[in-house]
């Protein structure tokens, strides 16, 4: 008989409920509910409206129990990183969560570099620079004075919330943690000279638990008998989990909003090249690391999307790039104009001003810049990671919804010369799903998981071609970084 675990996937644009059923080595899964995320601007801020998601997650635990009569094992959630909120004595948010994109961090990480050196920074959590992390999120708070700070006892992550209105239990997991850039993976805890710094005690933080790790049972009515397990909260955590990647020699491309491209490793790389390539080491499943470097990713077509008259579907917007003219126009899509414009069009156009390129001038020709761009910028990453790895970098493997645009899988080929192995595309709460039977103990270990993802979804594989017209692109990109 089939064991039933349910995964809420919570990403910035939309939620979804995900069934997964495990018999006889084989996962399969159902998506039970899908849902809009929401951002709120409140006092001039972007918030997100956490009572909307627990409100969703309640609704999909009865929307499964109308379908099913079989308990599932266990719930777990993951969500997009770094974002919190702050509880008061009485155990209440005190309001509604920051979004990463709100521009209260605009300058602040220069200005905490004045008195935490960003070498040191690096060297205490091995985490990418990023203006949007946790540590400055809560340095502009506390140099504007924030009365928020000052009133709370508890700090806890989004999933961590969403596992407290469940649970009643307040604890935070260890890959969500490492993204804060509060946490320290030498010493496994919160870094005591960075809280200083902020001005924020030690006591608002959590305990860090290991994802396999039972939170507590769920308290609503008929559900008390069901755990809520802590999986690879941080969603690519989960994500990389569900790479279907035996042996050595790959690297993963989790596409989506952003691409998080990286590689696995068996514990944190921290030196001064690391630093200088801005890389990341973000805790994984299985006690691994996620040694990785954050990307902007659809986000540029997605936002795209809004300024365009109809707002064309993805498919077919994919299918006239492809006939559309190849590198006319070539972007770093990780230029600080394009992370978060109020009109991205306008941004890519005003960039190629700046870079004496013709601009796209029309959706077709846009969608080709973006995704050409992302691909050329892989391969630049992708060489940047080979000076890390063990191993040499022999495949590359893309997951997440990014899998299902074909053309940026071949891109990505023809960009990198090495074959890309796309899928599964649900590869985050894929990931959610294993964590939970490992945690149940019905998946007796990551490498083990791995090898019943790969059993169970159809994976497409993408082969290089017109290598040297990529080159010649990629000798013009890299006269634009």
């Amino acid at each position: 008989m089939a064991k039933h675990y349910l995964a809420f996937d919570l990403g910035a644009e939309s939620g979804r409920l995900m069934l997964g059923r495990l018999a006889h080595h084989r996962i399969r899964i159902k998506e039970l509910h899908r849902f809009p995320n929401r951002m709120h601007i409140i006092k001039g801020h972007l918030h997100w409206d956490i009572k909307h998601l627990y409100r969703e997650i309640t609704k999909g635990l009865q929307i499964y129990d109308l379908s099913y009569k079989t308990r599932p094992q266990s719930i777990a959630i993951d969500t997009w990183g770094v974002d919190f909120g702050l509880l008061d004595a009485r155990g209440k948010l005190i309001e509604q969560p920051y979004t990463y994109r709100d521009h209260r961090t605009k300058g602040v990480m220069e200005r905490f570099f004045k008195v935490f050196p960003k070498e040191r920074l690096y060297n205490l959590t091995g985490i990418q620079m990023i203006p949007i992390n946790t540590v400055f999120q809560l340095y502009a708070m506390a140099f504007h004075k924030s009365p928020a700070l000052r009133k709370a006892k508890d700090l806890l992550f989004i999933p961590d919330i969403l596992n407290y209105y469940l649970t009643g239990v307040k604890a935070t997991e260890f890959t969500f943690a490492t993204t804060s850039q509060l946490f320290n993976p030498v010493k496994q805890d919160w870094d005591a000279q960075i809280l200083k710094t902020i001005g924020i005690p030690r006591r608002i933080m959590q305990d860090v638990i290991q994802p396999g790790s039972i939170i507590g049972n769920l308290k609503l009515p008929g559900w008390k008998d069901v755990s809520v397990v802590a999986v690879g909260s941080h969603d690519t955590a989960s994500a990389v989990a569900a790479v279907p990647a035996q042996n050595n020699g790959w690297a993963y491309i989790s596409s989506g909003t952003w691409s998080l491209m990286g590689i696995e490793t068996g514990r944190p790389i921290i030196n001064h090249k690391s630093l200088t390539m801005n890389f990341t080491n973000e805790g994984g499943v299985g006690g691994t690391y996620r040694f990785l470097k954050n990307i902007m990713g659809l986000w540029l077509l997605q936002q795209c999307r809004k300024c365009w008259p109809g707002q064309q579907d993805y498919g077919k917007l994919v299918t006239l790039a492809h006939k559309a003219p190849a590198f006319r126009t070539i972007i770093d899509p990780d230029s600080p104009e394009f992370l978060n414009p109020l009109d991205m069009a306008a941004a890519i156009r005003q960039y190629c001003l700046q870079t004496n390129q013709p601009a796209p001038n029309s959706p077709a020709q846009f969608t080709r810049c973006i995704i050409e761009s992302l691909a050329l910028k892989y391969r630049y990453v992708l060489e940047q990671l080979n000076q890390f790895a063990k191993h040499p970098i022999r495949r590359i493997h893309i997951i997440g919804g990014g899998a299902r645009n074909k053309l940026l899988c071949q891109f990505t080929a023809d960009a990198t010369g090495l074959p890309v192995i796309a899928g599964p595309t649900e590869a985050t709460a894929i990931g959610n799903i294993m964590a939970q039977a490992m945690a149940s103990g019905d998946v007796n270990s990551l490498a083990g998981a791995k090898a019943i993802v790969k059993r169970s979804f159809n994976l497409e594989i993408y082969r290089p071609k017109r290598i040297k017209e990529w080159d010649r692109a990629y000798n013009k990109f890299l006269t634009l970084i």
